[in-house]
This record gives structure tokens, sequence and C-alpha cells, in this order.
């Protein structure tokens, strides 16, 4: 069974009005949700709105956490491309093909001010996202990590975080959503759980208790240990950040 390939972008407003994300977030999810009676193959570009598809499916569309370690303003996506590489990701790339004036056509010009995208493919342990749509999994806030490694340890790392973070989180409340390694790159990783309020608070008090700064919480030395495990995979910073489920969209509470 071929690997799943995600994109998680990155979008940026200025100035700092607050109504941008918002709107822009509102934008997405009602249209994407137009899409979801279409077929995989059909697909078409169209003024104002771009690629019209249901195998590139938003599954998270997410208000950054500013307070976390965000660049404010900032919303974050997550979408599957049904089908993998021959797949959605097939339709995204044939919107270029052309160059097609369409494409320089938006609904939403002058909202944003710049997006970064992460074309991401899956290893083993990963979560199918349709099963969890499937599901109706969803989740007050999620955990986001993205991580430097050295050149060529990304899938160890994630096996690692498989094998050993992922109990530990699960133990405090977290559940793994996916494990990503960047492509056409062999440096970045992505990671990203679901979880709410108090157990990220009980990870955090967990992880102070178990360095000694925390007198009233129980400790967990595993989180100790997990860090200093990872350090063997890293070659550059790591960041975890939180997000919101933007209300509408498919991992929020209804």
């Amino acid at each position: 069974m071929a690997r799943g390939i995600y994109l998680l972008e990155e979008v940026y407003f200025h100035p700092m009005n607050s109504t941008n994300p918002r709107e822009y977030l509102q934008w997405l999810v009602d249209y994407k949700k137009e899409d979801e009676q279409r077929t995989d193959s059909d697909a078409e570009l169209t003024k104002g709105l771009s690629v019209r598809s249901r195998a590139i499916d938003l599954v998270g569309a997410f208000y950054a956490i500013g307070i976390t370690g965000h660049e404010q303003f900032k919303a974050v996506t997550l979408w599957d491309c049904h089908g993998g590489w021959d797949g959605g990701w097939r339709q995204q790339l044939e919107i270029y093909n052309g160059v097609k004036p369409e494409l320089f056509l938006s609904n939403i010009d002058n909202l944003r001010h710049k997006a970064f995208s992460r074309p991401m493919g899956a290893v083993h342990g990963t979560p199918d996202l349709q099963d969890l749509r499937a599901e109706k999994y969803t989740a007050p806030f999620f955990l986001h990590e993205i991580a430097q490694v050295r050149p060529g340890a990304a899938q160890d790392y994630l096996a690692a975080v498989r094998e050993e973070r992922a109990p530990i989180l699960a133990d405090h409340g977290h559940r793994l959503v996916g494990l990503y390694e960047v492509m056409l790159s062999d440096t970045e990783v992505v990671t990203f759980w679901g979880t709410d309020i108090d157990s990220h608070l009980e990870t955090q008090r967990a992880y102070d208790a178990a360095v000694g700064l925390d007198a009233e919480a129980a400790a967990d030395p595993r989180l100790v240990e997990w860090r200093k495990s990872a350090r063997q995979y890293l070659d550059g910073p790591w960041r975890e950040t939180l997000l919101a489920p933007f209300p509408g969209s498919v991992l929020a509470p209804k």
C-alpha cells in the first residue's frame, strides 16, 4: 500500500488584524465542505477558489495559539492527498500545467500576507486520517511539532517517537495523529497529537517535577529521558506549539 501524502500549510496575516485569520479559515472551511460532494477524480481549476477537489481534503484547519510560540497571527492547515502521489498530489500539480489565468485569481486576495507549505509523507505507525474522520475523532487542542534532524535521520527519529515517546504521551492524554517525514528534503519532520488543556498542563508539570522544578506535581522521568534520546537524531531546533481547531472543521469538537 502506498504511503499517505499530506500537506501542511502555515498562513500569516499582516497587519495584525485578528479578523483576517478568522475570515480566511471560515472561507476555507465553507468551500471545502462543498467539495465533499465530489468524487476523488472530479477536479477543476476555478476562478477565485483555485482547485476544487475532494481528493485534496482539508482534514485540519487550525488557529495558532500565539502564546505557545507561534508568530502572531497565523493559521495552520493540514491536507490529506487521497490516493497519495498519483491522487490529490497530482491534482495539485496539474493546476500549474500551463499556468492558467485562474491560478492568479483568488477570493482572498489581500487577506493573507504570506504562506509556507510542507509536503509530508507518512511513516509506519501514522494513523490514516480518513479512519479518524470515519471515527469522528475530535480534540479541543492539537500539539504540533516541527523538528530539524540530521540529514537522513528523519525516519529513524520518527520510529523512536513511535516506539518511545508515543506511549509516554498516551499516558498523559495525548493521541497520536501523525508522524510525517517532510518530503523533497531530508532534514525535517512533523508530528501531530490530539490533546486537551488538562492533559497539556499535566504533561508540562510532570516534566517540571522530573527536573526538580515542581514539588507539587507527580514527576515522570520518562519525559526527560525522551528529550535526551531525541538529541541523537536532532541537528537543529525543534519546537512544539499548540493549535486550536477552527469551528466547523473536521477535527473540531461539535
